[in-house]
């Protein structure tokens, strides 16, 4: 059962063998987390401050934004990550320091102090930021901030750990209006492995190849080459089908560390093993897609479109996030306005080779459903039961387009006011 105020997993439910648990990034054995008030939003009290840490090297992972515009600190991971290892990573939110005049300097610099606290070479450490883009980053939070945040995970015991997730999720927020978290726990050659994660992202979404800041820690031990392999598969399918508002960010990255300490035998290729590691990354990354995607600037429901029929699982995950990122599909369905036509439309201008004249839509809430077109031709329907649908929270639009075998799904959210609102002000 989901916690809507947190994000976090409250009940355990089971799915395919994979069981949703608590503790986020700390539910996996040997990693403790810590967020704390740095000082980078300097009108706010709020968490900036963000510290991940496992009490061993892990094999490691990323993916980034494919912006031609980075953050400095992209360049820094990046290059600390060519040998497959990490220890930690920093986070600030507040400060992008993107285009940001000694950028990689600071970049560089945080990662030293970072490593000087936790008594780790500098190189073990990676570093995000997100926040406003431009603005000079100041060094004194960083200064201020690490060293008590490694205290904090330096001392936390394996009853507190749960807390540090949250704290983490909380500092890494930006426009976010909750914390993200997410865990679940299976089995690989009869040991039980978990996997968890954070994430933030509200506004400027639409990955390619990355996510706005998400973090998946697990205890499984598997090669780094094949944790790269698995988390670009997995974005394709998890991250990569959210939009919110089309833009995708300076700053994106995803990471992923694994420290091994479940005791599985290591993974070494794509076999079994592999597969059921791969399917429990990505019902964590799923669902905290799914969560950014509800939490989108000024959003009131979540969209989730659904193709089948497709010719092609590529064809169909292009489809379904183009019906997400409809402004007039987003639109109607903050309006409540079964406008079919407006989803049809999307679908045909999405770049591709597959045949548009056999589509049947339907729009869902959590109890009711209605069709709304059949062999792209409107049908009667009852108008109060679709709006009734389209009142709600979450709303799933059904595309089958009888042209093939394949399905996929993307996530968005309606366009408010709210949005507008929240950006044409985002520096003030």
């Amino acid at each position: 059962m989901e916690n809507r105020k947190s994000g976090a997993i409250e009940k355990k439910d089971q799915a395919g063998g994979i069981v949703f648990v608590p503790g986020g990034v700390c539910a996996p054995a040997g990693f403790r987390a810590a967020g704390l008030h740095a000082g980078f939003k300097a009108k706010s009290r709020k968490p900036d401050l963000a510290l991940i840490y496992s009490e061993t090297i892990c094999d490691a992972a990323a993916v980034y934004t494919t912006n031609k515009v980075k953050g400095a600190p992209i360049a820094v991971t990046k290059a600390h990550l060519k040998n497959g290892k990490a220890r930690a990573v920093v986070v600030n939110s507040g400060n992008a320091n993107t285009c940001a005049k000694d950028g990689l300097k600071i970049a560089k610099r945080t990662c030293a102090i970072a490593g000087a606290a936790l008594g780790t070479d500098a190189g073990d450490i990676l570093v995000c930021s997100t926040g406003v883009i431009g603005k000079t980053v100041p060094m004194e939070p960083f200064e201020r901030g690490i060293p008590k945040a490694a205290r904090i995970v330096l001392a936390t015991d394996s009853g507190e750990r749960y807390a540090g997730s949250a704290a983490a999720a909380e500092a890494i927020m930006t426009t976010d209006l909750i914390p993200k978290e997410m865990a679940a726990e299976f089995t690989l050659g009869g040991k039980t492995c978990r996997i968890g994660g954070i994430a933030k992202g509200s506004g400027m979404i639409n990955p390619r190849m990355a996510t706005m800041l998400a973090f998946v820690t697990t205890d499984a031990n598997i090669d780094a080459g094949l944790l790269q392999a698995a988390l670009r598969e997995d974005t394709e399918r998890s991250f990569n089908q959210i939009s919110v508002d089309g833009d995708t960010s300076t700053n994106d990255t995803l990471i992923l560390m694994a420290n091994g300490r479940a005791g599985n035998r290591r993974i070494t290729d794509k076999g079994p093993q592999y597969r059921i590691f791969a399917e429990a990354l990505n019902k964590v990354t799923t669902a905290l897609a799914r969560l950014m995607a509800k939490d989108g600037e000024g959003a009131t429901k979540l969209i989730e479109c659904r193709v089948s029929g497709a010719p092609t699982e590529a064809l169909a995950r292009r489809i379904a996030k183009t019906v997400v990122q409809s402004d007039l599909v987003k639109t109607a369905v903050y309006g409540s306005d079964a406008n079919w036509g407006r989803i049809l439309c999307a679908v045909g201008y999405t770049p591709g080779r597959f045949k548009a004249d056999r589509a049947d839509i339907s729009i869902a809430s959590k109890t009711k459903e209605v069709a709304v077109c059949k062999s792209s031709f409107g049908v009667d329907f009852d108008e109060g039961i679709a709006k009734q649908i389209l009142d709600g929270d979450e709303i799933v639009i059904s595309v089958d387009l009888n042209d093939g075998k394949a399905s996929a799904a993307a996530y968005g959210c309606d366009l408010t006011y709210g949005y507008v609102k929240i950006n044409g002000m985002y520096r003030t």
